[in-house]
């Protein structure tokens, strides 16, 4: 396998975990727990440990952005020096996070005798709930950022899973904060799913996120884009632009 397709995969399977990890432990808390603050308890807990295992697990193969905003942002960010993904792999990258995604909502459902593709019902439209992933999406990119400019990220498993769990509950939308996941989690009818209709406005939403992320990034840390290889691990042994 070459180095590039050895990178998607680890893209595709980090995705499709994650996702299995939010919709599987979403329908597990559902059944398991009456109170909705407590689901959502449940929910954010296992995403933040889970998204935190693929990265230490598969960081050194691919970087584990699992996360299109992320990768859009690493070769955004190290165009002018040459570093981070090149446009190449920023395209593959992305089609192997969306399919991924897919397929860990897919695998979820089909773990606990639901349909493996049902179309969720679960609107979320409203003007604050996509204030709600503007906030996320600005806060994941900056924590994830940060910490490659710090030259900190060792610490990114711990943080990034620290973060999104945190944003389970401080945003009004539960921080999806991830293109791929939403639109994977549009395929599950169940407690974690979103509409169809609602994925385009959150898609959206996310990628202004970034946009506001990257001007606080600018701000904060002017010279993050030299360590876009490092995002959100240092991969081993490879360049991000190969």
């Amino acid at each position: 396998m070459s180095p590039l397709a050895r990178r998607c995969f680890a893209e595709f399977l980090g995705t499709g975990l994650l996702v299995t990890v939010v919709v599987g432990s979403g329908i597990a808390a559902q059944a398991l727990s009456i109170d909705a603050g407590l689901r959502l308890l449940e929910n954010a807990a296992a995403t933040a440990a889970g998204l935190a295992v693929l990265i230490v697990i598969l960081g050194p193969v691919s970087g584990a952005h699992f996360n299109p905003v992320v990768s859009l942002a690493d070769h955004y960010l190290g165009r002018r020096t040459r570093t981070g993904l090149s446009g190449r792999t920023l395209g593959a990258y992305v089609l192997c996070q969306t399919v991924g995604a897919i397929g860990g909502a897919v695998l979820a459902d089909a773990m606990f005798a639901k349909a493996p593709v049902a179309w969720s019902q679960h609107r979320r439209s409203s003007p604050h709930l996509l204030l709600g992933e503007v906030v996320a999406t600005a806060g994941l990119v900056l924590v994830i950022f940060a910490l490659a400019g710090a030259k900190r990220t060792s610490q990114a498993p711990w943080a990034v899973g620290a973060y999104i769990g945190g944003a389970y509950f401080f945003t009004s939308s539960t921080s999806f904060a991830n293109p791929a996941v939403t639109v994977g989690r549009a395929f599950s009818n169940t407690f974690a799913g979103i509409a169809p209709v609602s994925v385009p406005g959150f898609v959206l939403a996310e990628l202004a996120g970034a946009v506001v992320g990257l001007g606080l990034l600018a701000l904060l840390y002017p010279a993050a884009g030299v360590a876009a290889d490092d995002v959100v691990v240092p991969q081993v042994g490879t360049s991000a632009r190969a």
